[in-house]
């Protein structure tokens, strides 16, 4: 039985232009009416998730900032928060005077975006994100222990080792740095344990390199038919593509694996 079905949002559930696609919005409509339920993890923060989340209707638990951060986007509760520590976003202040040319950080504190940069590659980054970023004046003046994720844009990127950390690749031309507890597959398992649902009974599909720890944690892993090469290749089930409706792969799995009619549950 698939009582969850778990997805991520760019190149997953939306598309390139940013908004949903229709035949998989259809299909996670259907199995929520069905009594499945729908949980969105995504890398995205609150205020870029939750136009998302409304248009799914959605009333539970969103996974967001990559896993360092789980919330319920309609009552604003934080159920579990993993942010860099302290001595990490030290490690980091020290390396960002000396990022290669053309790579720009963005840090997430408070439930604010800040930066110092205005250059292209963030302005385009916040339009795609429906963000707005805000200059700190000085990275230390942030709060060391209340940094949620790092992110470094652009390219080439560096690659990265500090203690307590995991990098993770969401985009080809986004780094992300983030507690060593801080990834998809483990805010997954903490937060089914939470709810009392077996990892079996979860469904989960993603695009890229941050997806993986979250489809293989899932009970069945899926991968968007056009994502990265290592996603398709570690997934349990290659979907179609995002702009065909990967979603309706998983939901039709769920309504084949549930014995449910379609568009509602038997009895």
């Amino acid at each position: 039985m698939i009582r969850w079905i778990v997805t991520d949002l760019d190149g997953t559930l939306v598309g390139r232009d940013l908004a949903m696609v229709p035949a998989s919005r259809e299909a996670l409509h259907r199995f929520r009416e069905a009594g499945g339920e729908v949980v969105v993890a995504t890398g995205r923060m609150e205020s870029s998730a939750r136009p998302y989340y409304d248009e799914l209707g959605l009333d539970a638990d969103a996974i967001l900032y990559n896993g360092a951060a789980t919330v319920n986007l309609a009552t604003g509760t934080v159920l579990r928060s993993r942010p860099l520590p302290a001595t990490a976003w030290k490690t980091l202040l020290g390396l960002l005077g000396e990022l290669p040319e053309g790579v720009y950080p963005v840090a997430f504190s408070g439930g604010a975006a800040v930066a110092v940069d205005d250059v292209p590659e963030l302005r385009e980054y916040a339009r795609r994100d429906g963000i707005t970023l805000r200059d700190p004046g000085d990275w230390a003046a942030l709060p060391p222990d209340e940094i949620t994720k790092c992110m470094l844009i652009g390219g080439p990127l560096p690659e990265l080792d500090i203690v307590g950390t995991v990098t993770v690749r969401s985009e080809a031309t986004y780094l992300e740095v983030l507690s060593e507890q801080a990834t998809k597959g483990n805010a997954l398992r903490e937060l089914a344990a939470a709810r009392h649902v077996p990892m079996k009974q979860v469904a989960a599909i993603g695009d890229n390199p941050n997806d993986l720890d979250m489809i293989a944690a899932a009970g069945v892993g899926f991968a968007v038919g056009d994502g990265h090469p290592d996603v398709v290749a570690a997934a349990d089930v290659v979907a179609r593509a995002c702009a065909d409706g990967a979603l309706v792969d998983v939901v039709e799995l769920a309504f084949r694996s549930n014995a449910w009619g379609e568009g509602k549950r038997e009895s």
